[in-house]
């Protein structure tokens, strides 16, 4: 039991030299998101691009943490096909899915209107302001971990200008989706909300739980945690 500590270090610096040779590629990434660039173009260039400087500042340092954010993160937004929460429910799809923020009558008048939708279900809560204002719409779920709500932006734009982080995401919401930023608001919000240690000892259920609140597609979130294991970590 003694002896098998130094080898678990060797083998774990290993790989941490393996992945900096290797990087976080363009090839990588569109194995794993063949159409991450579909809805927004430049997307996987801009993750890629920011790779080596956003996980580090964070603290994201080895293969394991970084198989882990990423397996999250295609879950959370669907390998870049959902980088925004679509709101264009029917309005049996709404009293389904809302139903104690829409009655029958209400459901009707909205169905299909995106920004009425959001501003309705996610108004007065989260710390948006009640409608009219139109917080529920502006602080939908986006970006790579899916941050939701005013509270959620503003927590995450503290974290970010104490980085250094010279954009504003509360001033300019979309920011989040930008192929320049996108990584760095993903990766900063999945280290607020306490995901790091559980990647870190490979404790997928803890950081879901975190993350998500639940367990919310967790067999999915395993199933891509595999995938970016054997790509990043080859060895295990």
């Amino acid at each position: 039991m003694l002896r098998s500590t130094p080898r678990l270090g060797r083998l774990h610096n290993r790989h941490r030299v393996r992945f900096e040779m290797t990087e976080l590629t363009i090839d990588i990434m569109r194995r794993h998101w063949p159409h991450g660039d579909q809805h927004i173009p430049g997307l996987i260039e801009g993750i890629v691009a920011s790779a080596p400087v956003v996980f580090p500042k964070y603290g994201v340092n080895s293969p394991l943490a970084i198989a882990h954010f990423m397996a999250q993160a295609s879950e959370e937004c669907g390998q870049g096909l959902e980088m925004i929460e679509n709101m264009n429910y029917s309005a049996a799809g709404l009293l389904k899915e809302f139903p104690s923020h829409f009655t029958r009558t209400i459901a009707a008048r909205v169905a299909h209107n995106p920004r009425m939708i959001a501003d309705i279900a996610y108004g007065g809560r989260m710390g948006n302001r009640p409608p009219p204002s139109d917080d529920g719409f502006r602080f939908r779920g986006a970006g790579l971990s899916q941050v939701t709500g005013r509270e959620g932006y503003a927590k995450l734009q503290v974290f970010l200008t104490r980085h250094g982080a010279d954009f504003d995401i509360l001033q300019d919401p979309e920011l989040i989706i930008d192929p320049a930023h996108t990584l760095e608001c993903g990766v900063a919000d999945w280290v607020v909300c306490g995901c790091l240690p559980h990647a870190e000892i490979d404790d997928l259920r803890g950081e879901t739980v975190a993350l998500n609140g639940g367990l919310n597609g967790l067999e999915e979130r395993g199933r891509q945690l595999l995938l970016w294991k054997h790509e990043l970590l080859p060895q295990t």
